[in-house]
């Protein structure tokens, strides 16, 4: 028999009678690169796994019945009470790193590994994922009747079925005691309650950002950086919150990306509070093209203002010369010069389509002038 399920990814097949070659993602996020993998390492008894569960839910886990895993098997774990499935998402001297990032020490307190799923695991955990959405929906209209201020983001439940969490999202501090009665009777679960923000709610429910790409938060990205104001400046975006802010009403990840780039390739410019005295007025700052390094500056005079474009080196240049009591005269310099345009024709697929056919339909609207009617022979000119 072949189980067919989903959980935040494409529907994938699994025959609970080959489970001991299973592999299997469920979650849609990317392993970790292990790039310790090829280092030789001794045997030991007691090795640490990183396991995942639902979405960006992991844990650390001992191997103390010794057993052969491997990222991607799929396995049984320790859990209050009963027990949980999750994949192995990590393995080996990369945990330690892993753990050092959390300040987490290898020799705190961890719970073990079990055993790799079973058929019998893998069919109430297959029930279960399939249980998570009606329960979400039912979770919604329980606190919609007690009134509470909350959204009740996801629902996940254990691997036995004895437990699930609840992810809720709230502006204010929420009394939900009622609530855990109510759904632990309903459900004839234990519950738990578990907050989460913007960010965490984006990534569980997926979407499509402004790239045209899904949304990193529910592909790959599992611990979220804080996101400030200061990404954009030293990139010189315009602080507009409707680009800058992403779906889930916060800053973008994505400025993290080349903030690093950006700061090393500031390292040599001079401030942008420093004026500049030139003969043809005095200069104040106006933007920067941080990898071409060029900045742009805003002279102005007796005639008016202009906005001139001055390279890095000639700006250090000036600066020094001002300090000497010198105002240099300053050559704009031709940024045209340093950017190509390359043009290439265009051909589609088929060969029989050009891009400026809809431009020949507008020249012939345009040429195409009202006629005239000619006047009769009672109404005057």
């Amino acid at each position: 028999m072949t189980y067919e399920f989903s959980r935040g990814c494409p529907i994938h097949h699994i025959d609970p009678e080959q489970t001991s070659n299973l592999k299997i993602d469920y979650s849609g996020k990317l392993n970790v690169f292990d790039w310790l993998n090829d280092i030789p390492k001794g045997i030991k008894k007691e090795e640490l796994y990183e396991i995942r569960f639902k979405n960006t839910r992991k844990g650390y886990f001992y191997n103390l019945n010794g057993l052969r895993l491997d990222t991607g098997d799929i396995v049984a774990v320790e859990s209050s009470p009963g027990h949980d499935i999750g994949i192995i998402s990590l393995k080996g001297p990369l945990v330690l790193h892993q753990l050092h990032k959390l300040k987490m020490s290898p020799t705190d307190e961890f719970k073990t590994i079990y055993r790799k799923a079973k058929p019998n695991d893998i069919e109430k955990w297959k029930s279960s994922i399939d249980m998570e959405t009606p329960t979400m929906i039912e979770s919604r209209k329980i606190s919609a009747d007690l009134k509470l201020n909350m959204k009740i983001g996801d629902v996940e439940y254990q691997g036995d079925k004895t437990k699930a969490i609840f992810y809720y999202i709230a502006d204010e501090r929420v009394d939900f005691r009622q609530l855990i009665k109510v759904l632990a009777e309903r459900f004839r679960i234990r519950v738990e309650m578990r907050q989460i923000g913007a960010r965490q709610e984006a990534g569980r429910i997926g979407g499509i950002g402004s790239c045209g790409r899904e949304l990193c938060c529910s592909t790959w990205v599992s611990n979220f950086v804080s996101v400030t104001t200061n990404s954009a400046r030293y990139q010189e975006l315009s602080l507009n919150p409707q680009k800058l802010a992403g779906q889930c009403s916060k800053l973008k990840c994505c400025l993290n990306y080349e903030i690093d780039s950006y700061m090393d390739a500031r390292k040599n410019f001079p401030s942008t509070e420093i004026h500049l005295n030139t003969e043809m007025g005095k200069g104040r700052h106006f933007k920067t093209d941080v990898h071409r390094a060029i900045m742009w500056y805003i002279i102005s005079n007796e005639n008016g203002s202009n906005i001139i474009p001055i390279s890095v080196e000639k700006v250090k240049e000036i600066i020094i010369q001002n300090k000497k009591g010198v105002a240099p005269e300053v050559t704009p310099l031709k940024t045209t010069e340093t950017v190509v345009a390359d043009t290439h024709d265009y051909n589609d697929a088929v060969g029989e389509e050009s891009l400026t056919r809809f431009d020949h339909q507008k020249d012939k609207k345009k040429r195409k002038k009202k006629r005239r009617k000619p006047p009769r022979n009672n109404e005057t000119k």
